[in-house]
């Protein structure tokens, strides 16, 4: 895609492209939407306008995080289908990846005599999976190596479950077991390559962005109490330490797109570490801070800070917390000299 064949919405006209009808709003739909508007078409990771794609998933989710979830598995999908030449699988629909391994939810993906390509077993947090109509799936093949598998998800061999999601946060993402029983699949790229692409660790740190525009939409309602109640000293040191855990964050977020954009065949490994990292830490400090300044009320009365607070914790423990730190740190300890001269 041409880096300027996408064009940022403005805040007014995506929620007004969101805006529930009679009352309902579902994820699945609100994807459907973004869809036909072709708002999934966003920029390739390392194609010179990350940050643009990185300000769409930031967007969407400052409105509604388990619509994020969805938009950002199908957009995800679309980058990995055009990194791994996925061009010979079906266009349109809608996507997911679903690519979490559980020692008691894996896949095998075996070659039938006829030369077809099965899937049978289990897979965990599928999110969407009651409405998406395609998913990218991680597997693994008769001689045990890691693969990636495009599965249209209704054929009969496809059985969504209600099992698998207890959480109240991110409830709406539908996060699922599926199970599969020779459900036809088609390998994407070959053994290994899902992992070992340079567009894994874009992706990761595209998951940062989402963090940090959760956390902006969260800040938000703080700023718009500062702005019309009576100075409050405690509320004002507040939104101060927010405001420079947010700039911190969001300055190594654009740092970090234009390095993916400097060097898109580079390994983006720690880089990705370094972001999410960051940004769950300020993203767990504004929600704290929050929470603290603004009280009770927002939390029982506004739907839509309620439902953040309520998602953004659940979304964060995407992160690997202190085992990823020790990776990171392990990246830092090997480097010559250390890196933080200014």
């Amino acid at each position: 895609m041409s880096t300027n064949a996408f064009s940022l919405p403005s805040d007014t006209a995506l929620t007004a492209l969101l805006q529930p009808q009679d009352g309902a709003f579902t994820p699945i739909e609100g994807l459907r939407r973004l869809c036909d508007a072709g708002l999934d078409q966003l920029p390739l990771p390392g194609h010179g306008a990350t940050l643009l794609r990185w300000q769409m998933l930031a967007a969407i989710a400052a409105i509604d995080l388990s619509l994020l979830k969805l938009y950002e598995g199908h957009t995800d999908a679309l980058a990995i289908l055009a990194e791994l030449d996925g061009s010979c699988m079906p266009a349109g629909g809608s996507w997911g990846v679903w690519c979490a391994d559980l020692p008691d939810a894996r896949l095998r993906l075996r070659q039938m005599a006829d030369g077809r390509r099965v899937l049978d077993g289990r897979k965990a947090w599928c999110a969407g999976a009651h409405g998406l109509s395609h998913a990218l799936i991680s597997c693994r093949s008769d001689d045990h190596q890691a693969c990636l598998a495009c599965v249209a998800l209704s054929q009969p061999g496809v059985h969504v479950t209600d099992e698998g999601w207890q959480a109240v946060g991110m409830r709406a993402c539908a996060s699922v077991d599926v199970t599969f029983s020779a459900a036809r699949a088609f390998p994407v790229g070959a053994p290994g390559a899902y992992l070992n692409r340079p567009g894994y660790w874009h992706g990761s740190a595209g998951i940062a962005a989402a963090w940090y525009g959760a956390a902006c939409a969260i800040a938000s309602h703080l700023h718009a109490r500062a702005q019309r109640a009576a100075p409050d000293p405690v509320r004002l040191a507040q939104l101060g330490q927010i405001d420079c855990a947010l700039r911190a964050a969001g300055a190594l977020l654009r740092e970090g797109a234009a390095e993916i954009d400097a060097h898109p065949q580079r390994d983006a490994m720690a880089l990705a570490l370094r972001l999410r990292l960051a940004v769950e830490d300020a993203a767990t400090l504004v929600l704290h801070l929050a929470t603290r300044a603004l009280g009770a009320g927002p939390l029982c009365r506004d739907a839509h800070f309620a439902r953040l607070a309520a998602d953004l914790p659940v979304f964060l423990r995407q992160s690997h917390a202190e085992r990823d730190q020790a990776v990171l740190g392990g990246i830092v300890a090997g480097a010559e000299a250390h890196p933080w001269m200014l």
